[in-house]
């Protein structure tokens, strides 16, 4: 009877992980050279220790950095914490309609009106959360890594402006070990053999991607982030913040 890895590759048709990395490591200068551009194990300790403050200050980057020069936001940033009130949920929830209408105004920030009011809807949302599970990072510290869709879901129904790259983007910078369906990894998996569009939207096409990163979690024992990060190495022009 096939095990579970065999049967996922079945389904996929897609060839094994060692291709994949025996590719990324001849465009990267070898195996040692390789391990050196991996992130580290995403560790679920601490992501549970993660505060509330700065998993809404994460969304908020990730809303104002959709369609804009990340290094826009980044030079404002500062100015991002000050007007948001440090991120802290229980805050921002309490503010009245003047305070956010005075932001749309804030030369500290960037004033687009509907990403400054994700602000708020995205603070009642970790709040929410928080009050089920401990916290937001506790939530997502027992979230498995197999089930990346639902948590995606997740975050694009009850979450404001977290969906698609967003949401996977985010999961990315806070800690959680997940895939990433970026340019670079789409055209590694297309090439694996993947039957999938160029670009990663329908859940269809999600499930395939996650049932083939299951499956090669169960083939090499390496976490979703680095397997996504070689794969994003093994092909296309490698867009280094998206892998």
């Amino acid at each position: 009877m096939p095990n579970a890895r065999t049967s996922a590759q079945k389904q996929t048709h897609a060839i094994s992980f060692e291709a994949i990395r025996a590719r990324a490591e001849q465009r990267k200068g070898g195996a040692k050279a390789l391990e050196k551009l991996l992130p580290d194990k995403p560790d679920a300790k601490q992501l549970a220790k993660l505060a509330d403050d700065r998993v809404l200050a994460e969304m908020t980057r990730r809303v104002f950095s959709a369609g804009f020069a990340w290094s826009v936001i980044e030079t404002k940033w500062p100015g991002f914490e000050q007007a948001f009130l440090g991120f802290e949920p229980a805050k921002l929830t309490f503010q009245p309609d003047d305070f956010w209408d005075a932001l749309m105004r804030d030369t500290r920030i960037v004033r687009n009106g509907a990403k400054i009011l994700s602000v708020r809807e995205n603070a009642a949302f970790v709040t929410r959360i928080a009050r089920q599970h401990g916290s937001f990072g506790k939530f997502l510290a027992q979230w498995p890594s197999s089930d990346e869709i639902g948590l995606l879901d997740l975050l694009a129904k009850r979450g404001s402006r977290l969906g698609g790259n967003s949401g996977q983007m985010l999961l990315r910078f806070l800690g959680w070990d997940g895939f990433v369906t970026s340019q670079d990894v789409v055209a590694c998996l297309r090439d694996a053999g993947l039957d999938i569009a160029p670009e990663v939207k329908s859940k269809g096409d999600l499930a395939k991607v996650q049932a083939l990163f299951k499956a090669w979690a169960a083939e090499t024992g390496l976490p979703y982030v680095q397997l996504s990060r070689i794969c994003a190495m093994s092909s296309g022009e490698n867009h280094a913040e998206n892998h």
